[in-house]
């Protein structure tokens, strides 16, 4: 088979939520693929600092991070764009004035407020990254920093249409579900991540397969020939889904590789 180039999620696709790892079965085929020749790719909305090492051990061909605002290949990077810092301050001071909870996430760190809040998902999200030794030296409040992009969580008592409407002229508004949004650049995304790559190699669309799980990987789901949903997914992805594989936990990887004859 001629040369694939393969866009991988994380978190759903690769690295289980239930058990916080990576399938051994998973492991097994994707190496089996780049021993076929292929070129594997993480493309996700997490930023560089918050690749987990389960994943980065793995030894993919590039990262591509930040909903395709900082690219990675071979080691090298090849496209980073963050938000002004300027912008990125009243951004944040604006989460506040809407009483939204917001993480910044940038390229060495992610940026919680000081103090604790009222968002669950958003506390258990600290803990995650805390266990990590992560976002801990610099409060959101407190500056010093750039970032590539926001995940902001909300309530009844959030004023959304007002955040949106601040945000709306050079960003993106993605509904990750239960009150929480993930803000990207504009004009960036999963898919824009994929057309860079494909041009940067001179391999055409319709060699590349996308394999993801959520909200987020709508673009590239959009953008690819063949997209690849895993057993659990989002229902936003249908449409444009070629190949529903098994879930993660059940060998979904190593399955929908098989199925297109990527690995034996």
């Amino acid at each position: 088979m001629e040369r694939a180039v393969l866009f991988f999620d994380i978190d759903g696709t690769i690295l289980s939520e239930i058990t916080r790892t990576v399938p051994e079965s998973a492991v097994t085929a994707l190496k089996a693929a780049q021993a076929a020749g292929h070129l594997l790719f993480i493309n996700t909305g997490r930023t560089v600092s918050s690749l987990p090492a389960e994943i980065t051990r793995i030894g993919f061909d590039g990262y591509l991070c930040g909903c395709g605002t900082y690219l990675i290949f071979r080691d090298q990077l090849i496209f980073s764009r963050s938000i002004d810092e300027k912008r990125g301050r009243a951004i944040i001071r604006k989460a506040g004035e809407c009483n939204v909870g917001c993480v910044a996430e940038g390229i060495e760190d992610v940026y919680f407020p000081e103090r604790m809040t009222r968002f669950d998902d958003m506390e258990q999200s600290r803990r995650y990254f805390r266990n990590r030794g992560m976002g801990i030296e610099k409060p959101l409040e407190r500056g010093g920093f750039t970032f590539d992009k926001v995940f902001i969580y909300s309530d009844d008592r959030s004023d959304l249409d007002r955040f949106f409407a601040f945000v709306s002229e050079d960003m993106d508004v993605i509904d990750r579900g239960g009150g929480a949004y993930e803000i990207v650049q504009k004009g960036y995304s999963k898919a824009t991540a994929c057309e860079y790559i494909l041009k940067k190699l001179d391999i055409p669309k319709e060699r590349a397969y996308v394999f993801g799980d959520s909200g987020n990987d709508l673009p590239m789901f959009e953008y690819a020939d063949h997209a690849i949903a895993m057993g659990k997914h989002a229902a936003v992805l249908e449409p444009y889904t070629e190949f529903v594989t098994r879930t993660v936990e059940d060998g979904g990887i190593a399955y929908a590789l098989r199925h297109y004859g990527l690995i034996n």
